[in-house]
This record gives C-alpha cells, sequence and structure tokens, in this order.
C-alpha cells in the first residue's frame, strides 16, 4: 500500500475535496494515464512511451476556479513518423456536477497558457526563434459530475456566426471521459484497473448493495494484477478503500471496509486494507473534530457581531424593529458584519443603513 504519509498528504484536506484529489492521485501513476488514453483514444496508446512519463509541476488553472477544476500536465515521448518527438498530455479534471457550455474556450485557454510557458522558457534561455518548436498538446477533460454532459467542446457552441465566419473560429479536438455517463462496458473494454476503478466510482451515491457488487467486480480483476503490477494494484486497494470512507455515510463503513478486505485476494494486501482503514478512519474523525470546532468558533464570532451590532443600534437609536433585527441575524459573514458595524457607528438614522449591501 502506499505510505501513510502519501495518504495523508493527498487527503488531508476537507472530505468534499475528494473527487479532486483522488483524480489527481491516481494520475500520478503513469498506467492509469495509459488507462485512461486507452478509454478514451486507444489508437494512441501504442505511439506513446509510457515508461518515459514526466509530470510538470504547474497548474494553468486560475485561482478562482479551483474549487470546479484541477489540471495535471505530462511530458512524453511520442513515436510518429514526423518531426514530432515529444507530446504534452493535458488532464483538465472537471469535478463540479454542473456542465460548464464554455469548456471548449477553457480548455483553449489552458493549452495557450502551456505554449505561453514554452516562449518564456524559450526566451529566457536566448534561444533563437526560428528553432521554436511548440510540443502538440493532447486535451483531455476528465469529468465526474453527476450531470449528463451534452454541450459540445468547442467555440462554435457558444457563438452565433454566419457560415462565411465560421473559417475564422479556431477548431480543435478534446478528448472527454464523463465518467458517471459512460457505460460500464466501454470503460472496461481494455481490463484495465482504471476502467474497474472508475465503474466503482459511477456508484458512489447508489445503494450500498449495488456499490458492494461493483467493488466486488472491480477486485476480481484488480487482483489478477501480478507482482510486477504490485504497486499499482495496491493503489487501486487503496483508493476503492479511501472513496468508501470519503464518500460513503459513516455508518456504512464497517461492511464496507470487511467486503473489501474479504474480496482482496493477497493476504498482505488484506492486512494492510485493515491497517489503513484502522488509521484513515481515525483521521477523518480527527478532522471532522476540527472542522467542527473551527465552525463552531466561527459560528460563536458571527453570533457576536451580530449582538455587538443590534447592541450599538440601540444605544443610537433607542428602538430597532424586529424585522430589522432579523435581518441582521441572517448575515452569516464576519467581513459582511464588519461593514455592517461600520456604517451603523456613522449612520445619522436608521435609513440610511441598507441592508441589501450587507446580505450573505
Amino acid at each position: 500500500m502506499p505510505e501513510e504519509s502519501e495518504i495523508r498528504n493527498f487527503f488531508d484536506a476537507r472530505i468534499e475535496q475528494f473527487s479532486d484529489r483522488s483524480a489527481r492521485w491516481l494520475f500520478q501513476d503513469r498506467e492509469n494515464v495509459r488507462g485512461l488514453i486507452e478509454i478514451v483514444e486507444g489508437e494512441l496508446v501504442d505511439l506513446i512511451d509510457f515508461s518515459q512519463i514526466v509530470q510538470l509541476n504547474r497548474s494553468f488553472v486560475p485561482d478562482n476556479l479551483r474549487e470546479q477544476e484541477s489540471d495535471i500536465v505530462f511530458r512524453v515521448p511520442f513515436q510518429s513518423e514526423s518531426d514530432t518527438d515529444e507530446l504534452l498530455i493535458y488532464i483538465l479534471i472537471e469535478h463540479q456536477s454542473t456542465v460548464d457550455p464554455t469548456m471548449g474556450f477553457r480548455v483553449l485557454f489552458y493549452m495557450t497558457q502551456i505554449w505561453d510557458s514554452q516562449r518564456r522558457e524559450w526566451e529566457s534561455q536566448s534561444v533563437p526563434k526560428g528553432q521554436w518548436r511548440f510540443r502538440p498538446i493532447l486535451p483531455i477533460v476528465f469529468y465526474t459530475g453527476e450531470q449528463r454532459w451534452t454541450t459540445p467542446l468547442t467555440l462554435d457552441a457558444i457563438m452565433d456566426i454566419p457560415d462565411v465566419l465560421s473559417r475564422f473560429v479556431p477548431k480543435f479536438d478534446t478528448l472527454f471521459l464523463g465518467v458517471k455517463d459512460t457505460d460500464e462496458s466501454e470503460l472496461t473494454k481494455f481490463d484495465h484497473p482504471l476502467g474497474w476503478l472508475l465503474t466503482v466510482l459511477q456508484k458512489e451515491q447508489a445503494t450500498v448493495e449495488a456499490l458492494s457488487e461493483a467493488l466486488i467486480e472491480a477486485l476480481s480483476h484488480i487482483n489478477t494484477l501480478d507482482e510486477a503490477s504490485a504497486q499499482q494494484r495496491r493503489r487501486a486497494i487503496s483508493y476503492l478503500l479511501l472513496l468508501i470512507l470519503h464518500r460513503r455515510p459513516f455508518e456504512e463503513h464497517p461492511e464496507l471496509t470487511r467486503l473489501l478486505g474479504q474480496h482482496v485476494q493477497e493476504a498482505s494486501d488484506r492486512v494492510e486494507v485493515e491497517l489503513m482503514a484502522q488509521t484513515m478512519a481515525e483521521h477523518l474523525i480527527e478532522q471532522g473534530i476540527e472542522q467542527g470546532k473551527a465552525q463552531g468558533i466561527e459560528q460563536g464570532e458571527i453570533k457576536a457581531k451580530q449582538a455587538d451590532v443590534l447592541k450599538i443600534l440601540r444605544h443610537r437609536f433607542d428602538t430597532v424593529p424586529a424585522s430589522l433585527s432579523g435581518e441582521i441575524n441572517s448575515i452569516r459573514s464576519l467581513p459582511r458584519l464588519d461593514a455592517l458595524l461600520e456604517r451603523v457607528l456613522t449612520a445619522n438614522t436608521l435609513d440610511e443603513i441598507d441592508l441589501k449591501e450587507f446580505d450573505g
């Protein structure tokens, strides 16, 4: 199994971030990158040397979009009859449930940022422009949301453009995998472990019976990985355990963890499942306690600030209408309450206090 510190590094965050972090963690295994490309564009697999894949430690997603998506970039040797000898694989992980019709534009925006980073590198190294050769990019959108994705990943899909101008719109292909909406046979047609993991992810919100069935079926295939693929097998088992602990109700954890241990073939893997389940369960409990404490502290600060605002209002204006008090008590943002407090201190009448400015 992966080291405990590695697991904590990837999952020591809010439970709701599991979709994002787990996907990035899976794709740090080059075999899972191979499995993804097998599913979305199998004919390219034999042209890519996955044994020499290199992850580039940079994200191109702006900070304000990190809550809905993340990305991961790889450089890999590419074998073809052309002069192209390297390919960039760009995986955009979309983990929100809502479909964004501007996805085609976003993919193009991120691709141009990648190329621009190459340009800046060449300029810093004083490489003559005649020698510049931008690497081709294989863009893949990995979507784990529940809503069916029907929007084309093209620019003209978000344009009202006459035919005479269509040739001026950039056109490019983007590979797409909607995990929840892809037929199981498509995910597993190459019998790759990643495909079987994704069939379990499809059932993350299903009944415990449906999830259990998917777990058993996936493990029957993952168990066939030999000792040469032991690291991949253990990472897959770790993912299934983490999926249970992060995405299923607490009361289901013992049953599902026991089921996982029963269907893991290698004795050493079963021991690791038990140890990691105990460690991660304790960690999630601690995490929940800490989050509860933080939320409790914040709620206490909000109530205290609401009381301060009302106290000053009553001191300055004697009577505060019940409707106004109710509106103030509905504000849950500390920054908005601070701003309201400043307004209350300077207002000459109650009419000068427009609570619409402080809703939240």
